[in-house]
Order: C-alpha cells, then structure tokens, then sequence
C-alpha cells in the first residue's frame, strides 16, 4: 500500500480532550499509529453555569498547547488535524467565544458537532468494527447505544436498516446533578434514571418495539471499561458480553462512591465519576430488550471521523448510508401515518426526473438523497390537517430528527416540503429568506421536481407507475407508462409545473 498522509483528529468531550493519529493509505485503508488523552471537566462546568468558565478555558487551552507540541512531533500538517467538539460545547452559551479564543491561541479550529452528526459517526465506527463478525446485526433488530457526559446517543435498527436516530440529554454529568437536585442523594440515582428511561422508553417503543431488540450495541468509554473488565473478544476491534453477567456485573457495583470504583476496579479516576451512572443507563434500556448479549465495539466518533474520511468516497459506503438515510425518513412518515405507497411513489417519479435531468440542475448525489427525502415526507402535515399539510409539514420535518442529515439540510427539505403545493416562495417568508443564497436555489430546483411529480400522482392511484423524460428546445416532455386515462394528472401539471418552468425555462408536458 502507498503512503498518502498522516492525519489528526482531537475532540473535546464533557470529560477530557482525546487525540487520534492515523496513516491514511490509498483505497481507503489506514492504520492506528497514537491516542492520547486528557481529563477536563468542561462538562460539569457547562452543565452547572451554562458556561465555559474562564479557569475551564485556560484548563483547555494548557491541554490544547499539549497536543499542539505533540502533533508538531509527527509532522502533521494543520490542513490534516481534524478538531470537533460534542455536547459540553454544543451546550454552552459562550460556545462561539471559546471556539475562537482557541482558535487565536493554539491555530486549532474545532467545529461544533450536532447531536444527529455524532450517531452518524458512531454508526459508522459501530459498522467497521462489528464487521461480518456478527451476521446478526444486519438480520435482527438492534439499538446503538451511546452515553456520553452531556448526552446519550441511540439508534435504532429493523433488520439492519435505520428506523431512527436520537441524541437525549441524557448524561453521566447530567444524571449525577439531576439525581441529587431532585432527590438530594447519590443513592436515588437508579430510582431517577428508571423514571427518565421508562419516559425514554416509551417514545422509542412507538418506532420500534425494544421488546424486539436482539441486538444491543453500547460505545463510549464505560461500554470499553466494562468490557475490559468481563467481556470476551469477537475481534480486534469488537467484544461481547452475556446480558447475564452483564446485569449482575451493575447490580454488584451500582452502589459503588468513586473511590470505591477506583479503588476496586482500577479505573481512573476521570472516568471513574461517570461510570456507574453510565452503565446503569445501560442497564436499564438492556433489561428491555430481547437480546442475549451485549456488544461492544472499541471504536468512538473519532474513528467514525477517521473513516468518513479514508473511505468518504467509497461508493458502496455511500449508498448504504444513503438508504439509511431513507429509511430512517421512512419510519418518521410511519410515525405520523402518512400515505406511504403515494409518498414513496412521487419520490421514485421525483428520481426519475432528476437523473433524466443532471445536465439541467446540476445537483450531486447527497442532494438527489436530500430530494429523495423531501418527497418521501412531502404530505408528512395532513396528520395534523389537510389543510395547509405543507405548512404543517415543513414544521414536523424542520422539528425532527433524521439520521444523517444536517440541521442545515433539514431546513431545505422542510422548506421544499413548504413549496411542493400551494404559492411560490416569496421574499415576505422568514424560513424561505434565512436560507443561504445557495441554499434557495438549490431548494427552489428541488421544490419544481416535487411539485411536477405529485402532480403527475394527483390521483393517490400510481396510474403512471414509470415515466421516460426528453428535453426539447423550449420543453420537458414526459412520458407516462400505463394505460389510463391521464387527465388528471394533465390538469396538475397545470396547476403545479409553473415553479418548474420559472427555474428551469422549459415548459412540462405530459406527452
């Protein structure tokens, strides 16, 4: 293998600022060569004052200046150190400000990772490290789970397929203050996290039964000391503990103080704060579910990040990702009980007039997935009211989470929900103007696309269940496979492809 680079990635987390250095080679391989780490604790203070302290900053800033010398030592360039930021900073009100004074005093530039981003990252870990190892994972359903200091990250899975994906503000830092808040004791601690899980647990049993779960998947730093400690290996990157050990392994340390788990279990001390809260949230979601066996992959965000750079291009990669991003929007419709077959229906029409058309819109692929989406959802609304369902709509989809999808990428879509029927985008509409530039055409191209596809299922019935599209000098003609009557679907056209022809200059026609 050739020798391209080496590569960086720091995280500032709730607990401590974690370093990984890699060799990325050609064809998307690259191998381990450093990690390090060391303990902050930002998010306690975050948690507390909302706030990164001032003695926090400076805490960061000495650490940071630490791994600056480190780097420079490999020979790093600064265009190949990759900085992110979970939780604590997404939190904190002063985020912006101490993003740039750390940027002015160390040159490193960290980006603040949404909540959805980080299950991205972790899905793609979780997959690299489970490898086909464990067949079962892609034929059952599973939960991923992650518990952080700030927040816990879940997703679940149908039969290897993503059904949905949430980041709760549920962590270590954040159990630890509640459960003393509220009950003024450290020892109420399971007696708080049973309450926030059950709730937890309800909302997620709405999108899929955890009573189904057979495969339990748990990441973050307690996950990869509780393995160490019972677990068994699978591989090298993978390792497995019996939901029976597991459960009386928590059960015979749950009351433990610090010092005990310190002292006991020879954990250090910055992660010994966090880890019987940790795993009793892993306890109690396991406890629903139907599977046999904890899994655990020693892999975190960063070697999500690692991968979505060496293998960014894979396309095999990218498709599967692609159809979780799908799927995922799939179970969201599901969830507000919208007309699947029309929905699913205008999408695959939606397609068809994208990939007839590339030359004319000039759209990528992630934004065909972006379209794909919109259409999917497109009449999400008429659970609340058929009326206005587009309004509606791009409320429940700007309010939402989809796994993979960027808030930013959100509001497109929701905004293209907005525009699939009814007026045109007007420069009066506040979530129309606060889009970027880039980001309304792009939104107004996709928006002409839904609206000729629904029209041309005007009906709900898939009369034209496949369409050809040849461009003319003045016109975009459409031929529908089928043997109907099409003038329903004529009068829509009508009525909805004027977005179209205001974008694009051609004239649609259902030949």
């Amino acid at each position: 293998m050739e020798k391209t680079k080496l590569v960086a990635i720091l995280e500032i987390g709730s607990t401590g600022i974690r370093s990984l250095i890699a060799e990325l080679y050609g064809g998307g391989e690259w191998k381990f060569l450093d990690r390090a780490g060391k303990p902050i604790a930002l998010g306690r203070d975050v948690f507390t004052s909302t706030q990164v302290s001032r003695e926090s900053l400076l805490e960061c800033l000495t650490v940071l200046r630490g791994f600056r010398e480190l780097l420079a030592g490999w020979g790093i360039a600064d265009e190949d150190i990759h900085c992110i930021a979970t939780s604590a900073l997404r939190a904190a009100k002063n985020r912006d400000v101490f993003v740039d004074r750390v940027r002015q005093e160390t040159g490193f530039n960290f980006t603040v990772v949404e909540g959805i981003e980080e299950n991205r990252l972790m899905y793609l870990a979780v997959r690299f490290a489970i490898k086909n190892d464990l067949p079962q994972f892609w034929r059952a359903n599973s939960m991923i789970i992650d518990v952080g200091g700030g927040s816990t990250e879940i997703m679940l899975l149908r039969r290897g397929k993503m059904v949905a994906a949430h980041s709760i503000k549920l962590g270590t830092i954040l159990i630890d203050q509640q459960s003393r808040l509220a009950l003024g004791s450290v020892n109420s601690q399971a007696r708080y996290l049973n309450e926030n899980i059950r709730n937890t647990s309800e909302f997620l049993n709405a999108e899929l039964a955890l009573s189904h779960v057979r495969i339990f998947v748990i990441a973050g730093i307690d996950a990869r000391l509780m393995a160490a400690l019972i677990g068994r290996e699978v591989n090298e990157n993978c390792w497995a503990i019996a939901k029976e050990d597991f459960i009386k392994f928590v059960e015979k340390v749950q009351n433990y103080s610090v010092d005990d788990t310190v002292q006991k279990l020879h954990i250090p001390f910055a992660d010994a704060e966090g880890f019987v809260p940790g795993i009793l949230v892993y306890k109690l979601f396991l406890e629903r579910t139907a599977a046999a066996q904890v899994v655990v992959p020693l892999v975190s965000i960063r070697e999500g990040l690692l991968i979505d750079m060496a293998r960014g291009v894979d396309p095999t990669l990218q498709e599967d990702f692609f159809s979780q991003v799908i799927a995922s929007a799939v179970n969201l419709g599901r969830k507000y009980h919208y007309d699947e077959t029309h929905n699913r229906h205008v999408a695959s029409l939606c397609l068809a007039i994208f990939d007839y058309l590339v030359k004319e819109h000039g759209m990528n692929r992630r934004e065909r997935m972006m379209l794909e989406v919109a259409a999917t959802l497109h009449d999400i609304g008429m659970f609340i009211r058929g009326s206005g369902h587009q309004k509606h709509g791009q409320y429940i989809v700007a309010n939402s989470e989809i796994f993979g999808l960027h808030q930013e990428e959100l509001d497109i879509i929701a905004n293209v929900i907005r525009y699939h029927r009814g007026d045109h985008p007007s420069p009066t509409d506040i979530d129309y103007i606060a889009l970027q530039k880039e980001e309304r055409i792009l939104m107004l191209k996709m928006a002409s696309i839904l609206r000729v596809a629904d029209a041309l299922d005007r009906g709900h019935s898939q009369h034209i269940h496949s369409i050809t599209v040849e461009k003319k000098s003045e016109a975009i003609l459409i031929y529908p496979r089928g043997n109907y009557d099409y003038s329903l679907e004529r009068i829509g056209l009508e009525e909805k492809a004027g977005l179209f022809q205001d974008v694009f200059g051609y004239k649609v026609i259902l030949a």
